[in-house]
């Protein structure tokens, strides 16, 4: 089911200078001469197209720089006025929405921290009633795709039709490269699901450190993001906030030009042609996967009724382990990547043991049933 929202599209609120649309600015505004400096090297590399900044930031703990306050609106005025860079800055709140607002600042963002309260969200889009800004809302910190689109909806049902959405990745208690997984799933159903919606990827927050930002920055627009928002600092290593994952304004127009932009579709009718043929045989091997787990689910099911005829318990440690030594070692013979497969697999267990677990349990819900019938009619 599509996703249903009154949004306009990007191009008709934000004025992309150069593609791709690049959001770029400090991760906090520190000092006047800091973010004026940072400003003025970014509006000359000629590729940003607004200035972003934080001016209130929510910290994991007390005690550390949660952002310079009110006063850095002044800073990011006069920065506007300067490069003429349109701006755009965090809100978190009511207050802060009205003080953006008095400031002029042209475009809000919705952190991940707030996106995930839907209070939050509902106070910032009661403070946006009446309003016509641009407001890009974050994915929330956990990774729950309802959450994302509820904010959505709360902020567009408020009247406000410049929207966008910002994927900045999900926290995650494995370890690995990012900060924040990029779960590219999420962002693409969300696409799915309203196709005119313009995300936008954060690859600062994703990645954590500035070494990665190239590769993720290149995945979202081969992705089909409509632009990034890249944090850039006059001397990153002197930030007060996340001085790793942001670059320098030079480093940054060198990172850009170097992008590989391509088109969503082809006028080529060579290659159009060719490509709906490829995805015809795509849909017949679909229809056979789809077939054979149909056929591996009805064995299943007949597994389950033989396990509770004879008393077995569902889960077979043994049997498992077993399936993901073969079908791992089998999958990489076939070049399939790892850890697919195990997802895949995982997937396809879990649907058997949901199955048998029915199975066993039919005749007592059934029992259960009759025993609350017997029970009212007394």
């Amino acid at each position: 089911m599509k996703l249903q929202l009154n949004i306009q599209p990007l191009d008709s609120w934000i004025n992309i200078k150069n593609e791709p649309l690049l959001i770029s600015g400090p991760c906090s505004a520190e000092t006047e001469d800091q973010l004026l400096s940072t400003a003025h090297l970014l509006k000359a590399t000629g590729k940003v197209s607004v200035l972003r900044a934080g001016i209130w930031k929510p910290r994991t703990r007390p005690g550390e720089f949660e952002g310079i306050g009110s006063i850095g609106l002044q800073w990011l005025k006069r920065a506007k006025e300067e490069t003429g860079l349109p701006t755009a800055v965090e809100v978190a709140n009511a207050k802060h929405v009205e003080e953006a607002l008095a400031a002029g600042v042209d475009i809000l963002w919705i952190g991940a921290r707030s996106t995930v309260n839907p209070f939050t969200v509902q106070e910032i889009a009661d403070a946006l009633q009446g309003v016509d800004i641009p407001v890009l809302v974050k994915n929330p910190v956990n990774p729950d795709l309802q959450l994302w689109i509820g904010a959505l909806e709360r902020i567009n049902k408020a009247g406000i039709t410049k929207l966008g959405a910002i994927h900045r990745g999900f926290s995650s208690f494995e370890k690995s490269a990012f900060r924040n997984e990029p779960m590219w799933e999420l962002a693409i159903q969300l696409k799915t699901l309203c196709p005119e919606l313009p995300i936008i990827n954060d690859p600062s927050h994703i990645c954590g450190n500035r070494e990665l930002i190239p590769y993720i920055s290149q995945k979202a627009l081969d992705l089909d993001m409509q632009g990034l928002m890249i944090e850039s600092h006059l001397d990153p290593s002197v930030a007060w906030t996340d001085a790793k994952q942001q670059v320098t304004p030079a480093a940054l127009a060198e990172m850009v030009s170097k992008f590989t932009l391509r088109q969503p579709e082809s006028k080529n009718e060579e290659f159009t042609d060719k490509l709906a043929d490829l995805r015809k045989e795509i849909d017949k091997i679909d229809d056979l996967v789809l077939q054979k787990l149909a056929e591996r689910m009805s064995i299943t099911q007949k597994i389950g009724e033989f396990k509770r005829d004879n008393q077995v318990t569902i889960l077979q440690v043994n049997r498992w382990d077993e399936i993901m030594q073969k079908r791992t070692s089998f999958a990489k013979a076939l070049k399939l990547d790892v850890n697919f497969t195990e997802k895949f697999l995982e997937l396809v267990h879990g649907e058997s043991i949901r199955r048998q677990t029915e199975i066993m349990n039919a005749g007592k819900a059934e029992a259960g049933i009759a025993a609350e019938a017997h029970v009212e009619t007394k």
